[in-house]
Protein backbone atom coordinates (compact mmCIF):
# COMPACT_ATOMS: atom_id res chain seq x y z
CA UNK A 1 0.00 0.00 0.00
CA UNK A 2 2.79 2.80 0.88
CA UNK A 3 4.30 1.65 -2.68
CA UNK A 4 1.76 2.79 -4.40
CA UNK A 5 0.89 6.30 -2.37
CA UNK A 6 4.82 6.75 -3.22
CA UNK A 7 4.30 5.79 -6.51
CA UNK A 8 1.21 7.78 -7.31
CA UNK A 9 3.00 11.00 -5.31
CA UNK A 10 5.76 10.75 -8.24
CA UNK A 11 3.33 10.40 -11.08
CA UNK A 12 1.37 13.38 -9.59
CA UNK A 13 4.41 15.46 -9.66
CA UNK A 14 5.67 14.67 -12.75
CA UNK A 15 2.06 15.76 -14.38
CA UNK A 16 2.42 18.83 -12.67
CA UNK A 17 5.77 19.61 -14.11
CA UNK A 18 5.08 18.71 -17.47
CA UNK A 19 1.32 20.83 -17.47
CA UNK A 20 3.37 24.02 -16.04
CA UNK A 21 6.27 23.36 -18.69
CA UNK A 22 3.51 23.60 -21.36
CA UNK A 23 1.67 26.20 -19.87
CA UNK A 24 5.00 27.79 -19.50
CA UNK A 25 6.37 28.04 -23.01
CA UNK A 26 2.97 29.54 -24.48
CA UNK A 27 3.18 32.39 -21.95
CA UNK A 28 6.66 33.25 -22.65
CA UNK A 29 6.47 35.98 -25.51
CA UNK A 30 8.69 38.17 -26.36
CA UNK A 31 8.77 42.02 -25.91
CA UNK A 32 9.30 44.37 -29.48
CA UNK A 33 12.92 44.51 -30.42
CA UNK A 34 12.11 48.24 -29.99
CA UNK A 35 12.72 48.73 -25.75
CA UNK A 36 14.23 51.77 -23.76
CA UNK A 37 14.57 52.04 -20.29
CA UNK A 38 12.28 54.42 -18.69
CA UNK A 39 12.58 55.63 -15.02
CA UNK A 40 10.11 54.64 -12.79
CA UNK A 41 10.28 51.81 -10.16
CA UNK A 42 10.98 48.56 -11.97
CA UNK A 43 9.68 48.95 -15.58
CA UNK A 44 10.39 49.29 -19.01
CA UNK A 45 9.06 50.07 -22.22
CA UNK A 46 8.87 50.67 -25.65
CA UNK A 47 8.12 53.18 -27.48
CA UNK A 48 5.17 53.88 -29.82
CA UNK A 49 4.49 53.63 -33.18
CA UNK A 50 1.87 55.30 -34.59
CA UNK A 51 0.44 58.12 -37.15
CA UNK A 52 -1.62 60.74 -36.87
CA UNK A 53 -2.12 63.83 -34.11
CA UNK A 54 -1.34 62.43 -30.70
CA UNK A 55 -3.99 64.24 -28.90
CA UNK A 56 -7.38 63.63 -31.22
CA UNK A 57 -10.06 61.20 -33.10
CA UNK A 58 -7.04 60.49 -36.01
CA UNK A 59 -4.76 59.25 -33.94
CA UNK A 60 -3.71 55.39 -35.04
CA UNK A 61 -0.99 52.71 -34.74
CA UNK A 62 0.52 50.40 -32.42
CA UNK A 63 1.72 51.77 -29.19
CA UNK A 64 3.58 49.61 -26.31
CA UNK A 65 2.85 49.89 -22.64
CA UNK A 66 5.51 49.39 -19.95
CA UNK A 67 6.88 45.97 -18.62
CA UNK A 68 5.59 46.31 -15.09
CA UNK A 69 7.35 43.90 -13.04
CA UNK A 70 4.68 42.05 -10.32
CA UNK A 71 5.19 39.44 -7.44
CA UNK A 72 4.92 36.61 -10.20
CA UNK A 73 6.69 37.96 -13.16
CA UNK A 74 6.40 40.87 -15.59
CA UNK A 75 3.38 42.08 -17.28
CA UNK A 76 3.34 44.29 -20.75
CA UNK A 77 0.63 44.96 -23.24
CA UNK A 78 0.15 46.42 -26.60
CA UNK A 79 -2.78 48.60 -27.47
CA UNK A 80 -3.68 48.96 -31.66
CA UNK A 81 -5.60 52.20 -31.92
CA UNK A 82 -7.74 53.26 -35.52
CA UNK A 83 -8.73 56.88 -35.67
CA UNK A 84 -8.64 57.28 -31.97
CA UNK A 85 -10.39 54.08 -30.97
CA UNK A 86 -8.51 51.05 -29.17
CA UNK A 87 -9.30 48.26 -31.36
CA UNK A 88 -7.20 45.39 -29.96
CA UNK A 89 -5.30 44.72 -26.61
CA UNK A 90 -2.47 42.10 -26.70
CA UNK A 91 -1.03 40.80 -23.43
CA UNK A 92 2.76 40.81 -24.77
CA UNK A 93 4.29 39.29 -21.31
CA UNK A 94 2.05 37.75 -18.14
CA UNK A 95 2.84 36.85 -14.82
CA UNK A 96 5.19 33.39 -15.16
CA UNK A 97 7.12 32.61 -12.06
CA UNK A 98 5.12 29.19 -11.80
CA UNK A 99 2.68 27.23 -13.46
CA UNK A 100 -0.18 28.50 -11.40
CA UNK A 101 0.76 32.31 -12.05
CA UNK A 102 0.66 31.03 -15.41
CA UNK A 103 -2.46 29.32 -15.32
CA UNK A 104 -4.14 32.78 -13.57
CA UNK A 105 -3.10 34.59 -16.26
CA UNK A 106 -4.11 32.75 -19.29
CA UNK A 107 -7.80 32.92 -17.15
CA UNK A 108 -7.31 36.74 -16.59
CA UNK A 109 -6.02 38.09 -19.95
CA UNK A 110 -8.92 37.70 -22.15
CA UNK A 111 -11.44 39.31 -19.31
CA UNK A 112 -9.35 42.13 -19.10
CA UNK A 113 -8.86 42.45 -22.73
CA UNK A 114 -12.47 42.46 -22.97
CA UNK A 115 -13.04 44.95 -20.30
CA UNK A 116 -10.19 47.71 -21.68
CA UNK A 117 -11.96 47.40 -25.10
CA UNK A 118 -15.03 48.12 -23.94
CA UNK A 119 -13.88 50.82 -21.51
CA UNK A 120 -11.58 52.28 -23.92
CA UNK A 121 -9.52 53.02 -20.90
CA UNK A 122 -7.14 51.77 -18.27
CA UNK A 123 -10.51 52.35 -15.84
CA UNK A 124 -11.05 48.46 -15.51
CA UNK A 125 -12.33 46.06 -12.96
CA UNK A 126 -9.94 43.53 -11.72
CA UNK A 127 -10.34 40.13 -12.23
CA UNK A 128 -11.02 38.14 -9.02
CA UNK A 129 -8.19 35.65 -7.92
CA UNK A 130 -5.75 37.25 -10.47
CA UNK A 131 -4.88 40.79 -8.61
CA UNK A 132 -1.37 40.60 -9.28
CA UNK A 133 -2.01 40.18 -12.89
CA UNK A 134 -4.60 42.63 -12.97
CA UNK A 135 -2.83 45.45 -11.83
CA UNK A 136 0.15 44.75 -13.80
CA UNK A 137 -2.12 44.81 -16.54
CA UNK A 138 -3.68 47.98 -15.91
CA UNK A 139 -0.37 49.63 -15.38
CA UNK A 140 1.01 48.76 -18.81
CA UNK A 141 -2.33 49.75 -20.60
CA UNK A 142 -2.22 53.24 -19.36
CA UNK A 143 1.09 53.67 -20.13
CA UNK A 144 0.60 52.62 -24.01
CA UNK A 145 -2.85 54.82 -23.98
CA UNK A 146 -0.47 57.69 -22.89
CA UNK A 147 1.96 56.59 -25.70
CA UNK A 148 -1.26 56.95 -27.94
CA UNK A 149 -2.21 60.45 -26.62
CA UNK A 150 -5.74 59.20 -25.73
Amino acid sequence: MRARVIAGGVVSSIAVLVIGWQLGGQAAVTAPAQQSTTSGAGTTGSTGTGTGSTGGSSTSGTFTGDTTQTRYGPVQVQITVANGTITDVTALQLTNSDGRSVQISQQAAPILRQEALQAQSAQIQSVSGATFTSEGYTTSLQSAIDRAGL
